[in-house]
């Protein structure tokens, strides 16, 4: 029997012969196993409307000497089931071009819709206030996540004054978190097999009070614990690595709904236009 099937054993025994406020949570926790992973005790009764206490119980009732032996074990049976990025490589081997093209096309389709759902709508406008407001906003992705936190930076530095630079210097990702504060937005992106400089940056983020607004792939994702705001990534496809289309998307509609609140969005991208184009940065056709 593998472990995930061991636990899910006994999560079903808690689940029928113990007290009615273990059999409640043993029941809820089979059908939200990834919140497990990287919740706290308190955050993960919040999540589930059960005491800290029965958390700790149905731990100990599982066998394990504590909740974070617990977490641990569900973190590893997790991260066994991701597969490899070679594995899925192996998938698109002698598939047929328009075959394997269709289901590139299909899968973006249903990313895409999936991030105009009500529950995604609402987290994005929650969003919009606070970046506005914010003394600064940092954006922390590395390897192929360094393009999204890149361009949002970037863009998002033409228009509004509060964005920070993406750090490309070695140390600089430390460097520059260690300076936040309770002011400030952590825009962290990454998706397993999570990046540790990721991870580290919105840990340090958290220490100092900041804000993180965690873009990741699954409510487990270690970037999600303690997070201030979580956007959920739908990133399913063929691809050998998880697509960034909705990743881009997201930040394209915060940055959107960013200019559409700002009086001075607009001026300031006019004055950089002119900036650039005064000094030969365009070509003219």
């Amino acid at each position: 029997m593998s472990k995930m099937e061991t636990l899910r054993v006994g999560l079903a025994k808690v689940g029928t012969s113990g007290t009615p406020a273990l059999r409640s949570f043993a029941t809820w926790v089979l059908d939200n196993l990834p919140l497990v992973a990287f919740s706290s005790i308190r955050g993960l009764a919040n999540h589930s409307g059960v005491n800290p206490n029965t958390v700790t119980r149905l731990a100990n009732e599982l066998g394990y000497v504590g909740f974070n032996a617990f977490r641990a074990d569900v973190q590893s049976i997790l991260q066994d089931a991701v597969p490899t990025y070679g594995d899925r490589a192996r998938a698109l081997r002698n598939r047929t071009g328009r075959d394997v093209y269709s289901d590139v096309i299909g899968a973006s389709r249903e990313n895409a819709e999936s991030m105009f759902s009500a529950q995604t709508l609402e987290m994005l406008e929650s969003c919009i206030e606070p970046l506005l407001g914010a003394r600064r906003i940092y954006s922390v992705g590395v390897r192929s996540c360094y393009s999204v936190a890149h361009y949002f930076s970037y863009v998002g530095g033409m228009a509004f004054p509060n964005f920070v630079e993406v750090p490309s210097m070695p140390g600089g990702i430390v460097d520059q978190l260690t300076q936040t504060t309770p002011e400030d937005i952590v825009v962290g992106i990454t998706y397993a097999h999570y990046s540790a400089e990721v991870v580290r940056a919105c840990q340090i983020a958290q220490a100092c009070g900041a804000r993180v607004l965690a873009l990741t792939d699954s409510y487990s994702s270690p970037i999600a614990v303690d997070a201030w705001k979580v956007l959920r990534l739908p990133m399913a496809g063929p691809q050998f690595m998880p697509t960034l289309a909705s990743a881009f998307l997201a930040i394209e509609m915060l940055l959107v709904g960013m200019a559409a609140r700002s009086e001075t969005a607009a001026d300031n991208l006019s004055a950089f236009e002119k900036r650039i184009g005064k000094y030969g940065g365009y070509s003219q056709s």
